[in-house]
């Protein structure tokens, strides 16, 4: 399933693929695996199953194992300086896309890495704390760190959000260490952020939109609200269906369902 609720393939029919898909939707946003137990009756909650009473006609159970695969996080790096090579090897091993900051494609970008060495780093400094990149470090000594966090035009909160010395203090000495030592924090930040709606896997810069759902009138089934999910419009609001059986019931006569 895709990040618009989009299904490629079958699972099991249509009122299933409806239930898929909402809880499809809620596990990529979440970034976490879900197994999936869908049933025609209601049951009780189950240990390390999401339970869902689907009154569908086939009558059948499904068991669904879903696991996320999300893009790999971005990490823009400013500068052409040893570090930042080091930075570009050690982030493609471990499989990050690495790519140069631009500012343009922040709603895309995790941590921004500024590694110049004292050349052009107050802009990029400021334009990532202001596009709110979750990760933002400055590849400085302590005592120069300083003076550039103090001479930026942000409030103390947000310079607080610039991480001066960047990386993580394991005596790193050459710039594979020190390249090391920033993705070992990048690394340690994503294990300890907790999810964000719309955001993907660091802190999570672009995962899908925030999983919505609603209603199907006829059956009630909880289902995704998503253009992808079956769906009519009727005098300027959107109703979503698990089948086009419920849509049409409803096109029917939408008076007797609508408010109920």
């Amino acid at each position: 399933m895709l990040s618009d609720g989009t299904i490629e393939g079958f699972v099991g029919g249509q009122c299933a693929q409806a239930t898929v898909r909402s809880q499809g939707l809620a596990a990529l946003e979440s970034g976490t695996s879900v197994l999936l137990r869908i049933s025609p009756v209601a049951e009780p909650d189950q240990t390390g199953k999401t339970t869902v009473h689907n009154p569908c006609l086939s009558g059948g159970t499904l068991e669904i194992f879903m696991e996320p695969v999300l893009p790999a996080p971005r990490v823009a790096i400013v500068g052409d300086t040893p570090i930042a090579g080091a930075l570009s090897s050690v982030g493609s091993a471990l499989g990050y896309e690495i790519a140069q900051w631009s500012l343009g494609e922040m709603r895309t970008t995790d941590a921004v890495v500024v590694a110049t060495h004292g050349f052009d780093e107050e802009e990029a400094l400021v334009d990532a704390v202001k596009a709110g990149i979750p990760y933002v470090a400055l590849v400085a000594s302590p005592k120069r760190g300083r003076a550039v966090l103090e001479s930026l035009d942000l409030t103390d909160d947000e310079r607080a959000r610039i991480k001066s010395p960047a990386g993580l203090d394991i005596g790193a000495r050459t710039p594979e260490e020190v390249a090391l030592s920033i993705f070992a924090e990048i690394i340690e930040r994503r294990s300890q952020a907790a999810p964000r709606p719309g955001m993907r896997s660091l802190m999570m810069a672009t995962a899908p939109e925030t999983a919505m759902t609603a209603i199907d009138p006829i059956c009630q089934m909880t289902v995704a609200a998503v253009e992808s999910s079956i769906h009519a419009d009727v005098d300027g609001t959107t109703y979503y269906f698990c089948c086009p059986g419920c849509r049409t019931t409803f096109l029917a006569d939408p008076a007797a369902y609508v408010g109920s």
